[in-house]
């Protein structure tokens, strides 16, 4: 990797850990730059998930405050993403490298679908939560749900956390910052536990690893900062576009 490559790495892992604390699907900035860089598709995912784990450390570290009170729901909630994201990344392993290949581009036009709705998805959580309070009972659906969630990022992270936020926004009545908190917590559970099992079983480019580790870090902390005042429309538009270049990429690599 040259100089100028490992850069537009180190910026793009700023980039994923910027837009996942905000939202989610931070995967569809670094996971095209690795792959334009001649990257195999599934060392690309493993090492971008592994290199977004520091980064989702700091996301949750930065919104600490919101996770206060939510241990009991983390506790249930957690369970399921861990081992969602156990079966997620025993899947990716156990799977062809072509099965991947056929099944991330469809994956990867899912999370679009998801960064160009979510504004609507917030609007009708806002409206859904208005004069109520407090948070109502994990229940299976939701435990289900985040299930499912986890196993969709052990295989693959892209806007992981765009579906976490729809579901728990809709079947829990909290604010919206502690919600996002607690999405940002799930998913580093994903991804540390695919990150541990991807250690022992698959080809890591620990260049690519690094680079994602360091720029993702300083993403989280943006993110939870000031990451809400940037521009939404800006920042899905910026991921859509990279997202159908990954799937261009894909399709023709």
């Amino acid at each position: 990797m040259t100089f100028w490559e490992g850069l537009a790495v180190l910026l793009a892992g700023v980039g994923a850990g910027t837009i996942n604390a905000v939202v989610g699907s931070g995967t569809l900035i670094t996971f095209p730059v690795l792959l334009a860089f001649g990257l195999p598709p599934v060392t690309a995912n493993v090492s971008n998930t592994l290199g977004l784990v520091p980064g989702s450390i700091s996301a949750t570290v930065g919104f600490r405050r919101e996770l206060v009170g939510q241990a009991p729901r983390l506790r249930r909630l957690g369970t399921a993403s861990l081992f969602g994201g156990l079966l997620g990344a025993g899947l990716l392993v156990s799977l062809p490298s072509k099965a991947f290949d056929t099944i991330v581009p469809v994956l990867i036009l899912l999370a679009l679908v998801l960064v160009v709705i979510q504004p609507r998805v917030a609007r009708a959580m806002a409206a859904r939560r208005r004069d109520e309070d407090g948070a109502s009972e994990v229940g299976p659906l939701l435990l289900g749900g985040v299930f499912l969630a986890g196993v969709y990022g052990g295989y693959f992270g892209a806007a992981q956390g765009v579906l976490l936020l729809a579901m728990m926004g809709m079947l829990l009545q909290d604010s919206m910052l502690r919600i996002n908190a607690a999405k940002n917590a799930l998913a580093l559970i994903v991804n540390a536990v695919a990150a541990v099992f991807f250690l022992f079983t698959s080809a890591i480019d620990w260049t690519a690893v690094l680079l994602i580790a360091v720029g993702s870090v300083l993403g989280g902390q943006l993110g939870a900062k000031v990451g809400r005042r940037l521009s939404p429309t800006v920042l899905r538009g910026l991921i859509v576009v990279i997202g159908l270049v990954a799937v261009g990429r894909l399709l023709t690599g």
